[in-house]
This record gives C-alpha cells, structure tokens and sequence, in this order.
C-alpha cells in the first residue's frame, strides 16, 4: 500500500529525502504514527485588521491570532480510514501559546479530484485542493488551491476574496537532525495573514492498524469533497 502523497507525487516521491519519504510514507496498515516536538522560532500574523478573520478560525481550530517567538508546538500524524473508508491522514498541531491553540487537518487522496483534499478544522467544514511539489534540497511543498465550505446543507466554493492561499514546506536539515518546516498564508488583497516557522524531531510510534488516539479525530466526517 502507498501512501496518499505518493499517489499524488507518483515518481517524484522518491525524490524526496529519505526522512521526508518517511515521515510522508505514512498508512493506515504500516501501524506507524510520526509525533513531532518543537519549537516555532517565530509564529506571526499581518496587519491589525487580519485579527478578526483569525479569532473566527479559532472556532474550529483553524487559524489563530497569537504571534511570539519559541513557541513549543507539536504535530500529529496518523493514519487510519475514516468511516467512508478513505485512507486519511491527521495533522494536529498545538501551540502552547498563551493560551493553547490547534490547527486541525485531514487529508485524503480524491481520485475524483485529482489531488490532495485537505479538510480543515474539527468538523471538516473547509475542504482544499492541495498541489505538492518536492523541492530542490528534497523537501515537499504543499500550495493550497480551490477551497469549498461544507456546513449542514450548504454546500458553495469559497471566495477566494475572504481567504487566503497557504504555502507549506518541510525539508529535512542534515546537520541539525531535525526536521523543518515553514507555512505561510496570503490574500490577494488583504496582503500576510499568518504564518510560523520552527524545528521539529520525530518519535515514530508503533500503533495498532489505523489506531488515532482520543482528541485527535475531527469531530465530523464530510462526504463532499
């Protein structure tokens, strides 16, 4: 079985960095979990009229206001079937700012789609296409796409207008050890809306096939892609 990112990149997966391989290798029958611990060396956000676009992804656990500078974080990654039986990977990051905040995600591979469908918050309201990219020292980029809100029974794709588009990368450092990782978020008009960057090391867990512990799984699961 591969991986959801190796559906994605095809061959250019072995073009990542070994670590990187691994770390993005993840399935739901390896019975392996990657838990990272950090710090982010500096989380920010833009300008003072970006606040309350950030305080509202706090609903759901998906953006937040706080910015400092060695923030100790961790990142989440497990892989398991969700209950429409699609291989799923979590991506649970907290921050423990001043007061803890999380970033929840959940990407599956869409056939339908082409892609990487990345389900942000804890109810998987905001599904985003991702496009992956590895990089020239064997990293991944992930650069967000089109993105449409699920709620009950509405269903529409989100403007652009009112969001942002996010670049993600992680590379692996050889002389530190460690991982790396880098996220930004823009909008066209409203200009830097946040973003953090920092170093991580990787604990590689032995779980049970498809095991996620309490308080990592969203808390519904959206059939719309």
């Amino acid at each position: 079985m591969i991986s959801i990112y190796e559906q994605a990149l095809g061959s250019d997966f072995r073009k990542l960095h070994p670590q990187i391989q691994r770390r993005f290798g993840l399935t739901s029958e390896a019975g392996v979990a990657a838990v990272g611990t950090g710090r982010m060396e500096r989380l920010w956000h833009g300008a003072s009229y970006t606040l309350p676009f950030l305080y509202i992804g706090t609903w759901r656990s998906i953006m937040f206001p706080e910015q400092g500078t060695n923030v100790p974080f961790t990142i989440e990654n497990y892989a398991y079937r969700d209950s429409l039986g699609r291989e799923t990977i979590t991506w649970v990051r907290t921050f423990e700012t001043a007061r803890l905040r999380r970033f929840d995600a959940y990407m599956i591979w869409s056939a339908a789609r082409g892609c990487i469908v990345d389900y942000l918050g804890t109810h998987q309201h905001l599904a985003v296409d991702l496009e992956l990219s590895v990089t020239e020292n064997g990293g991944l980029q992930l650069r967000s796409g089109e993105q449409r809100f699920h709620e009950g029974g509405v269903s529409f794709r989100f403007p652009m207008a009112f969001s942002g588009v996010a670049d993600v990368c992680e590379w692996y450092d050889d002389l530190a050890e460690c991982f790396r990782i880098r996220v930004s978020a823009s909008n066209k008009r409203w200009g830097p809306l946040f973003g953090y960057e920092g170093s991580f090391h990787v604990e590689w867990r032995h779980v049970e096939k498809g095991f996620v512990p309490d308080g990592i799984m969203p808390q519904r699961v959206e059939l719309r892609e």
